[in-house]
């Protein structure tokens, strides 16, 4: 059961990391597969979490999943599931955040390819009547792009003058229950925040508007169509939609929520209804399903969930002001010194999560930290990412945009991924 107290902060930076191989050769346990350029760079990654725990997480981890002749899983565990004591287990579920959004960009598709929505069209069109004004005629492909100028609702319930996160969390977050419909009200109020197609602005609720268009043209809730469409033909037995339930059902990490003023206690923030980001941000998962999912997706028409062409659509990713980042239908593309690797991150009260995957699928990761509200918690996940694709960096390496000009070369730090945009939830 999810705890509703504060408690007390734990510096856990000098916690051991777990490390759990499933098919790995002994010398992965060392850092690195000496066998296998391509394999992961687990000293890295473990360094990385280590750095998330220093920052003020209570744990983290990392699952790297290889697909091929040989499926092989590597696993990362560094610090607590909850300030009891308790392990961090990488098999145990937790909130996905804008993870979410994957899922729901996904069954946006589907209805596309049976032709019952056209993403070129006014999105409106495909909504309840009166949901949006007749003068917003963004298209649904740029409410996926989030490039439609539509104002992030999130933006009232979290940032309310005078309020430190962990107040606005408990007045407006945790029991509150909103109706997906006054959520995309909350936003219409601020009009349109630019003109649709002409830049990227990240929105919560462009993910609530497509939510709704999928209820709309099924005729199904949300929750129902999800189920029917990817969580049971996928076998997703730890991946659910349980808006307005409060509860995680099952073994699951504890969340953590840090206050804005550092010197006072985590807060447990398990227990949530999820309502007030819906179908951008709400689902529960854990690290295997969401590997089994981006492993279908990547596969196009083969995986069962989207067409090929429909695969090519969400991964044409266009560039976001953020070094290194681009967005597509519901997939963030980053940049990594071996590739493209293509997933979402995800940031829900208490819940911190990445979750990525090369273009073929062959690779996976899944990185988890149980703290938000700390950029510096997100900033190590995020560099767990090019140690666990691209393997061990050079010892040498070469200089990048984050090295000042006083830093010698031989000493310049290997490229760091910015910390992008949904971070803020």
């Amino acid at each position: 059961m999810a705890k509703t107290s504060l408690l007390r902060p734990l510096a856990v930076a000098a916690a051991g990391a777990v490390l759990v191989a499933t098919g790995a050769l002994p010398a992965a346990a060392a850092g690195q597969d000496t066998t296998d350029p391509t394999a992961p760079d687990l000293t890295g990654v473990r360094t990385a979490l280590q750095a998330t725990t220093a920052a003020g997480a209570p744990g983290a981890f990392a699952v790297i999943s290889d697909h091929g002749a040989v499926d092989r899983t590597r696993s990362v565990n560094v610090g607590l599931a909850d300030l009891d004591g308790t392990p961090m287990n990488s098999s145990w579920r937790f909130r996905v955040g804008s993870n979410s959004k994957m899922f729901a960009a996904v069954l946006v598709m589907q209805l596309a390819q049976e032709g019952r929505i056209d993403l070129d069209r006014p999105l409106r069109e495909y909504l309840p009547a009166d949901t949006l004004p007749e003068s917003w005629t963004m298209t649904g492909r740029q409410v996926m792009e989030h490039r439609a100028g539509v104002y992030d609702h999130t933006n009232d319930l979290l940032e309310q003058a005078g309020e430190e996160t962990t107040s606005a969390f408990e007045a407006r977050i945790r029991s509150t229950v909103y109706d997906p419909r006054a959520l995309v009200a909350m936003s219409v109020r601020h009009g349109l925040q630019s003109t649709p197609g002409s830049r990227y602005s990240y929105s919560n609720t462009d993910y609530v508007l497509m939510g709704l268009a999928v209820e709309h043209l099924t005729g199904q809730t949300f929750p129902e169509v999800l189920n029917e469409r990817i969580i049971q033909p996928l076998g997703l037995h730890k991946t659910s939609f349980v808006v307005p339930d409060q509860s995680i059902t099952g073994t699951h990490v504890t969340g953590y929520l840090t206050n804005d003023d550092r010197t006072k206690p985590l807060l447990d923030s398990t227990a949530q209804t999820g309502s007030w980001v819906w179908a951008a941000g709400a689902v529960i998962s854990d690290a295997g399903d969401l590997d089994r999912f981006l492993t279908a997706l990547m596969a196009g028409g083969k995986g069962g969930l989207v067409s090929d062409a429909s695969l090519q659509q969400m991964t044409a990713a266009l560039p976001t002001p953020t070094a290194k980042i681009a967005y597509g239908l519901g997939l963030r593309r980053i940049s990594l010194s071996c590739g493209d690797v293509y997933g979402h991150g995800g940031i829900v009260q208490g819940f911190n999560t990445q979750s990525f995957t090369t273009p073929d699928g062959r690779r996976s990761v899944v990185v988890f930290a149980n703290a938000s509200n700390n950029g510096a918690v997100t900033q190590g996940l995020m560099n767990t990412l090019e140690p666990a694709f691209c393997g061990k960096q050079p010892t040498v390496a070469p200089r990048t945009a984050f090295a000042p000009a006083s830093v010698p070369v031989d000493s310049a730090p290997v490229d760091t991924l910015p910390v992008v945009e949904d971070t803020r939830i």
